[in-house]
């Protein structure tokens, strides 16, 4: 399964300055959850950001600029380069705005967490797709003074 994992506010931001702009407790339980076990595949401003390898799954940084290598990391050149690399098993892109563009038309799943919040000041959009491609499941609604809704776009089989 080839996925997408993200959090982004009701004006769609996912970032600002570089960085993922609330911390909101709880909300990145899912991406854990999700991930923990499996590869991810992120940019490499957003592996930056995260300092370091993500534990307990396969972190490929997708990058031609910067080589990084370690226990569970790799670098590859390309979206299709990292997408091979992962093989068999559960994949899900984490990340940034260039490699979630590339990623909508291949995704089998998107995790979206839509967080109840306006940033004004955000530098970085999740990108558009066409809603239509997709079956929709609403999930859980959580959080305490901002909340945010777990939603899940499940690619609609072209054989239909």
């Amino acid at each position: 399964m080839l996925g997408l994992i993200v959090a982004r506010s009701q004006n769609n931001i996912i970032g600002r300055d570089g960085k993922i702009p609330w911390r909101i407790r709880g909300e990145q339980k899912q991406f854990k959850e999700l991930t923990t076990g499996n590869t991810v595949i992120m940019g490499r401003k957003s592996y930056e950001e995260i300092g370091h390898p993500l534990a307990d799954r396969m972190n490929i940084v997708v990058s031609n600029t910067k080589h990084f290598e370690g226990e569970n990391l790799i670098t590859a050149s390309s979206l299709s380069e990292a997408v091979r690399l992962a093989g068999d098993g559960d994949v899900y892109i984490a990340g940034g705005y260039g490699l979630f563009k590339e990623a909508i038309p291949l995704v089998d799943k998107m995790y979206i967490t839509e967080v109840d919040i306006e940033i004004p000041d955000g530098d970085v959009t999740f990108p558009d797709f066409n809603k239509d491609d997709f079956d929709i499941e609403v999930g859980e609604t959580l959080g305490d003074e901002i909340k945010y809704t777990r939603t899940v776009y499940i690619r609609r089989s072209s054989n239909v």
